[in-house]
């Protein structure tokens, strides 16, 4: 059977966003994006829209509208978020078997890495997210967990033979080893649940003519505050303590920061590790995936995994980073 996205052609994105009465000029670019599907439509007279089509089958409505309603508030509060269209009160609309939402066209770069005085901005914008975060839970979006983001992931894995056969021993048992600690860990530290953006890379945090905002909420959900946090630090130990210093001085001008927090750093590296390849095997029959990750399932790949997930028990053992 053909994948859903098979029928997403350009006339019919550009049919959906004209059936919300909006007038096309016919063109359509393919934004990159794997797990969605995301196409910058131009407008008539007017400036591209973002149409983003949901994956199918992923997120239900009322999680997808929990998104939306997140971005509201968080606009609501001025925090610079790039929050859907509404049209009648609607966010999310449907056209053909699809649903998406259409977005503002905002374009911005990454931060540069390690660059402070942009690391201390960011940290009062994730503060400032994180304040209208922490005020309530979502009630449609998973939380992220030691359960769902790694023995679930570790499950997919072996139960599809996605792991080369001459590697799986070695790559279930450092994968077991692994979730052992971080079912301690988490267990551990107290930490608070608040809602997040949820994958707080640098290209997700955008600026431009020195104004800052926030992109692609997709995979917000509830978890510890510094997942928000990490993924913004590089570099060696020295330079990540720097960095974390001037990200968590401006974080904590519009929200408090728990410190012990910071011990779940390299347990969260490591969930995210086992959960991307996770994730490209889950996805694996979308033809996007083998064509833009041939070496998914390569021996060289798993043996890579085996390296990084031994390098992050190690890592385990290390003094967590801290603040000055």
């Amino acid at each position: 059977m053909s994948h859903p996205f098979a029928t997403l052609t350009p006339d019919l994105v550009l049919d959906a966003v004209e059936s919300l009465g909006f007038l096309s000029d016919a063109r359509v670019l393919a934004l990159n994006s794997y797990e969605n599907r995301v196409y910058q439509v131009g407008i008539e007279g007017e400036t591209p829209l973002i149409a983003k089509f949901y994956r199918p089958a992923r997120w239900s409505d009322a999680a997808i509208r929990e998104e939306h309603a997140f971005s509201f508030e968080l606009a609501e509060h001025e925090v610079p978020v790039v929050a859907p269209l509404l049209r009648d009160g609607e966010s999310l609309f449907e056209h053909a078997g699809f649903r998406f939402a259409l977005f503002p066209r905002r374009g911005g770069r990454a931060p540069e890495p390690g660059d402070l005085d942009q690391l201390y901005r960011f940290g009062q914008l994730l503060g400032r997210m994180h304040a209208i975060g922490a005020s309530r839970p979502f009630a449609h979006r998973e939380a992220l967990t030691v359960q769902n983001f790694g023995h679930q992931s570790l499950a997919t894995l072996l139960e599809g033979d996605f792991v080369p056969r001459s590697l799986l021993p070695a790559y279930e048992s450092v994968a077991r080893d692994l979730l052992a600690r971080l079912d301690a860990l988490f267990a551990r530290i107290d930490y608070t649940a608040i809602r997040l953006h949820g994958d707080c890379h640098p290209g997700n945090l955008l600026y431009r003519d020195e104004r800052f905002h926030v992109v692609d909420l997709d995979d917000c959900r509830m978890g510890p505050a510094v997942q928000d946090l990490w993924m913004l630090l590089a570099g060696e130990r020295h330079e990540r303590l720097q960095q974390l210093a001037e990200l968590i001085d401006g974080y904590q001008e519009f929200h408090d920061f728990a410190p012990r927090e910071l011990a779940l750093i390299e347990g969260l590296r490591s969930l995210r590790l086992m959960h991307y390849s996770a994730w490209l095997a889950r996805r694996w029959d979308d033809p996007a995936f083998p064509m833009s990750f041939p070496w998914f399932g390569s021996e060289r790949y798993w043996g890579e995994q085996i390296l990084m997930l031994r390098e992050q028990l190690a890592a385990l053992d290390e003094e967590p980073l801290r603040l000055f």
